[in-house]
């Protein structure tokens, strides 16, 4: 079975940063493994802690009487030197509420007022971003947005202009320009569900069809 033997921090940076990882792998052989984390020291990591804390939340807002636009940023983004197209997303900071984090972003990134849905915890989970590379993990959170879009929150290191996609502007995104992934797969859902954009937050699970 595949192990780590060690860890050691190469970085201390505020937001990111990179550990060395000693590794035994299935068949017994030694190696080295490296990755990203949010994680300020090797005991806040999830290998270490064995938990899965949630570093951020990532927004799925729509806006219009209708529900008939999507909150997007453009943001630019330096690993790729251009433009991507995401959801609006932030950090949580420390002893912060997922859904109050959610909040405070979309103001911060948009300027809007966002009200997030009561859905299953099932779908309110942090769940992992990219694991081959890093332990970072968000909490997708659903909701109404209305008010002004405004720039006015933005700081210094953030470049990005709002977004409120129509369904034909999605499928315009999804053909021709660089999204996310977490962002391109509910671009996916608000085009497959035109009359109830939240149709499968509804979803039952198991159990509950069960009794």
């Amino acid at each position: 079975m595949a192990s780590v033997e060690g860890v050691t921090q190469i970085t201390h940076n505020r937001f990111l940063n990179y550990y060395e990882l000693s590794t035994t792998n299935r068949k017994g052989k030694s190696g080295a493994y490296y990755m990203a984390s949010r994680a300020k020291d090797i005991s806040a990591l999830d290998l270490s802690t064995g938990g899965n804390a949630p570093d951020g939340v990532v927004i799925f807002g729509l806006a219009g009487t209708a529900l008939d636009h999507v909150v997007l940023v453009r943001q630019y983004r330096y690993p790729i030197a251009g433009y991507i197209y995401e959801l609006p997303a932030g950090l949580i900071e420390r002893d912060e509420n997922y859904r109050d984090a959610a909040v405070r972003e979309m103001k911060e990134e948009t300027g809007l007022e966002f009200h997030p849905l009561d859905v299953d915890v099932m779908y309110e989970r942090p769940f992992y971003n990219s694991v081959g590379m890093t332990d970072e993990s968000c909490i997708m959170v659903y909701g109404h947005c209305d008010g002004t879009i405004s720039r006015a929150g933005l700081e210094d290191t953030e470049e990005l202009d709002v977004v409120l996609a129509s369904r034909e502007e999605a499928i315009r995104i999804l053909r021709e320009e660089k999204v996310a992934a977490n962002c391109a797969y509910m671009l996916m859902q608000f085009i497959a569900h035109p009359k109830d954009p939240f149709s499968f937050l509804n979803v039952q699970t198991n159990r509950e069809m069960d009794l």
